[in-house]
This record gives C-alpha cells, sequence and structure tokens, in this order.
C-alpha cells in the first residue's frame, strides 16, 4: 500500500495521533502545521488524501481547500474542526470537501472514513 495521506492541523498533538494510527494501517504520511506547508507538500506528493483543520492562524481551512482544489480538482479532502460552524461545513462541502468530522473525534471513525474514500 502506498497511498499517501496529508494531515494538516495547527495542533501537534492531533498530527502525531493521526499520523501514528494512519501509518500502522500501511499509509504514507506527511503532515503539515499551516496552509503554506500544506500546500508546498501537495505539490510535491499529491497525496491521495487530506485531512484539513479548518482553524488554522494564517490560512483557514476554506483558503487551502480552494487553493488545493485549483492545482488538482480532484484531490480528496476530510475536513476536521473543533467548532459547529454550519455555514463553514456547508462551505467546504460546496467545494468539494467529502466528509467533515467534529473535533474530538473518534479515532475509529477517521480510519473508516479513510478506509472509505482512499481508491483501492
Amino acid at each position: 500500500m502506498n497511498e499517501k495521506i496529508l494531515i494538516v492541523d495547527d495542533q501537534f498533538g492531533i498530527r502525531i495521533l493521526l499520523n501514528e494510527v494512519l501509518q500502522k494501517e500501511g499509509y504514507q504520511t506527511f503532515q503539515a502545521a499551516n496552509g503554506v506547508q500544506a500546500l508546498e507538500i501537495a505539490d510535491q506528493h499529491s497525496p491521495d488524501l487530506v485531512l484539513l483543520d479548518m482553524k488554522i492562524p494564517g490560512m483557514d481551512g476554506i483558503e487551502i481547500l480552494k487553493r488545493m482544489k485549483e492545482k488538482n480538482r480532484d484531490i480528496r479532502v476530510i475536513i476536521m474542526t473543533a467548532y459547529g460552524e454550519l455555514d463553514m461545513i456547508q462551505e467546504a462541502k460546496d467545494l468539494g470537501a467529502l466528509t467533515h468530522f467534529a473535533k474530538p473525534f473518534d479515532i475509529d471513525d477517521i480510519r473508516k472514513a479513510v478506509r472509505q474514500y482512499i481508491p483501492a
């Protein structure tokens, strides 16, 4: 399995947790703490799936999502948010996000979603 997942979150603990769990599942993972890093990694490594936090200082998740979709319309993105901001979730889905998870999330739910959305 060589599928690549990009984890974008400004919270170090969440990145580490997702990284460990997804590597154990056999995925190649990349981590970004901000939008600039996320876009650079997406350009260089063409991930199969992006787990994207919506609240990131500097460049928010909506802006990151827009820029990723401009470069690659087919990029698969799952959004994560600690906030119940329905308008932001809807905007992200309108831009092409596959689904969303509210923090704190159940890691098994993330694992299932990753399996569901990564092409076999």
